[in-house]
């Protein structure tokens, strides 16, 4: 694996002008591109939201997984070619369960299809990088229909600059599939959120309430607006990291529900020094201890221990080694696979345990992990009934 790009976490670092991965040639390519639009500037409003908007917990049936196929060497240099045989690699493995739709820019559609195999559609749609949980609108159902809310991605604050396809995905995709799109009054991304599909949704503060996305709007003002716009009755928030990594430490890698009333928690490794990450974790756990949801029901916390450092097949002073980022999908959830075997089997079990009838699957992901995120991060899940064959 090259030393040479840019992960979601170093990203930032050289963004503020100490990008220890980053050539200098390439930080400078990146910041010569214009900054973005602002916080919806340009947007619709959402048309009002009815009383029986629900978000979907991620766990029920899903219509589709769309995901992204990462298009630009400035951001992955050598890396490019690995990271693809990575999203390839989970594409594939999820549609042995389930429909996945890919997003290739026109001119990589071709090989991005020999690459994901016949049983991945593959469909031509500018993009810019692989993160499809933030970058596809996040789907909530309403009157009997799916609706996409597009929650005005920024590329995680203007941090990353070149974004504008990105962007505009939600406006690019969901006419394809007839799905209506409203826009949030907010800028957020799927990976921000995570909900029982009871009307209980857990957030980072550091990742919402920031300036680099809602500058000037306070916490009750984001709260009020995450419950019209997504239909959720409680929020739980957590404080995250800010200024880390380029997310602003996303809840998906932190702690995720597997059923109403019951969440796993990402833990380090023992004996592992205390570090931003593992305070934030310390933190959730103080503030899930007391919370309850929005049925007014305390939470059962479920450790989920990383890796042993030592043993994992992944390098990189960032490489993302949290088991919460997994994937459920239809019938089967999707795990990273670090090399450590007897963590990896650990989470195994613990997944099993708690999605009992679905197949457990671990999926080796070494780049995506070095470049900051994993397999929840780089799948979107459309719910629904899945298409007829």
């Amino acid at each position: 694996m090259s030393p040479h790009f840019l992960s979601r976490r170093t990203a930032l670092r050289a963004f503020a002008g100490a990008g220890a991965l980053a050539s200098g040639a390439l930080a400078a390519c990146r910041s010569q591109d214009p900054p973005q639009s602002g916080p919806a500037a340009s947007a619709r409003p959402a048309s009002r939201p009815g009383a029986d908007r629900r978000f979907p917990a991620e766990w029920e049936s899903h219509a589709r997984t769309f995901m992204s196929w990462p298009a630009l060497r400035r951001v992955w240099s050598l890396d490019l070619r690995y990271v693809r045989e990575d999203i390839a690699r989970v594409a594939r493995a999820v549609a042995e369960y389930e429909h996945v739709v890919l997003l290739a820019r026109p001119d990589q559609q071709d090989a991005a299809q020999r690459a994901c195999g016949s049983q991945v559609e593959v469909i031509p749609l500018p993009v810019d990088d692989l993160w499809a949980r933030d970058t596809v609108p996040v789907f909530v159902e309403e009157s009997g229909r799916t609706v996409g809310v597009d929650f005005n991605f920024n590329g995680w604050g203007n941090k990353q600059k070149k974004h504008d396809s990105d962007a505009a995905v939600g406006r690019s995709l969901l006419p394809k599939y007839k799905i209506p799109r409203d826009t949030a009054p907010l800028v957020a991304e799927g990976g921000s959120f995570e909900t029982d599909g009871q009307g209980t949704l857990l957030v980072t503060e550091s990742s919402v309430v920031n300036d680099n996305r809602n500058p000037g709007k306070s916490r009750e003002t984001i709260e009020a607006e995450l419950k019209q716009a997504l239909g959720v009755k409680k929020v739980i928030w957590l404080a995250g990291v800010r200024g880390q990594d380029i997310t602003d430490a996303h809840v998906d890698s932190l702690v995720r529900f597997t059923a109403p009333g019951v969440v796993l928690l990402d833990k380090a490794f023992p004996g592992a020094p205390a570090d931003v990450w593992s305070r934030s974790a310390d933190q959730a756990r103080s503030v899930l201890t007391e919370a309850t949801d929005a049925r007014g029901k305390r939470l059962e916390i479920i450790d989920l221990p990383q890796p042993d450092p030592d043993r994992i097949t992944g390098t990189g002073d960032d490489f993302v080694s949290t088991y919460a980022n997994f994937y459920v999908a239809n019938d089967a959830v999707f795990m990273p696979r670090f090399g450590d075997k007897r963590a990896d089997d650990r989470a195994r079990g613990i997944l099993k345990e708690h999605f009992p009838g679905r197949d457990v699957v671990p999926v080796g992901i070494d780049t995506i992990a070095a470049g900051g995120g994993g397999i929840h991060c780089s799948t979107h899940d459309q719910p629904g009934e899945p298409p007829a064959h």
